[in-house]
């Protein structure tokens, strides 16, 4: 291959490369946190399964992500005390603090509007589950077959963890309104670059000739 077609070769591959931005595939769905302090941090089980405590805050969140390094958490901040604090303890039972984030418009489903951030204290008997003081101050709740929860409050209206294309990641992220990336500014930039060395080249041989 001459240096000529090595560099086409090279100028095509780069223009391929920087022109197509950055997707990945993440899904659609409500995610499960807990509180320490000031710190949320994802749930490792299932509402259904998690028994919280008297005092516990627990959140939701309605997002778009890849998985539950990329999720999104609760939005805003977050107190027992500010939630449940005008609540009276009873005996046998227990105040559950939770935090309901809808997500934003970009992560509802078509032809859907996310309610705003709500806080609830469920009061709950003792052994209750996160999932039944969900219940409580959250209804109508909607689960899949596999015992997924698809909603909270109604919200989403259909749905349920669907995989959704085309988000965006990385730096060089493509702008939102469709326009050219960032990068595939840079490669017509190294292409005009690497086009006027060919030239270059091209030239030097024929005066060397």
């Amino acid at each position: 291959m001459t240096r000529r077609a090595l560099l086409l070769s090279l100028l095509a591959g780069l223009l391929l490369a920087t022109a197509s931005p950055a997707h990945a595939a993440g899904y659609r769905y409500w995610s499960f946190w807990d509180r320490t302090g000031s710190t949320w941090t994802y749930a490792t089980e299932g509402p259904s399964t998690a028994v919280p405590s008297d005092g516990d805050v627990q959140g939701f969140r309605f997002a778009v992500s890849e998985d539950s390094a990329d999720a999104d958490t609760p939005r805003g901040t977050a107190s027992f005390t500010a939630i449940c604090g005008d609540t009276a303890a009873r005996d046998g039972h227990k105040r559950v603090a939770l935090v309901l984030d809808f997500g934003t418009a970009s992560d509802a489903p078509s032809g859907e509007t996310p309610p705003a951030r709500r806080t609830e204290c469920a009061v709950v008997p003792r052994d209750a589950t996160t999932a039944e003081a969900l219940a409580t101050a959250a209804k109508p709740l909607r689960y899949n077959t596999n015992a997924l929860l698809c909603a909270i409050a109604g919200y989403p209206e259909t749905g349920c963890g669907e995989q959704v294309t085309g988000k965006k990641t990385g730096p060089e992220q493509s702008r939102s309104d469709g326009g050219p990336s960032v990068g595939l500014y840079a490669g017509l930039a190294a292409i005009v670059l690497l086009g006027a060395a060919a030239v270059w080249q091209t030239r030097r041989r024929r005066n060397a000739a």
